[in-house]
């Protein structure tokens, strides 16, 4: 049974930072495309960040291009989203998917999914 667990979500102050960590139990991980994507209350599900198998190419939402970076480390099933320079709109639950082969900006393509992490940013 594949898992996908969310941490490292938190209360922080407008241009704070924060690293969500999403650990997998997904058998061959390598093969599989990353991504995250947030809800905010009374908001649709949208995109975030989504990384390839090999970890290059990355691909961003343009609100967090430039202050968001999506890693992850095929040696230990993890993903990670670094988050500087958060403004109070990145306030929303954040949700950690996999989808075997390529990278999708659609949350649909995403077979496995976490329970969320919940990100508040104060002003």
């Amino acid at each position: 049974q594949v898992q996908l667990v969310e941490s490292g979500g938190g209360l922080v102050q407008a241009g704070g930072s924060l690293r969500l960590s999403c650990a997998t139990s997904i058998f061959s991980f390598s093969n599989f495309a990353m991504g995250w994507f947030r809800q905010a209350p009374g908001k649709e599900r949208e995109f975030v960040a989504t990384i390839r198998r090999s970890a290059e190419p990355t691909y961003y939402a343009d609100s967090v291009k430039g202050r968001f970076t999506i890693s992850r480390d095929n040696a230990n099933n993890m993903m990670y989203l670094q988050m500087n320079s958060l403004k109070p709109e990145d306030t929303a639950v954040y949700y950690c998917a996999a989808r075997y082969g390529s990278p999708s900006i659609v949350g649909p393509d995403y077979a496995y999914w976490g329970q969320g992490t919940q990100v508040t940013v104060s002003s």
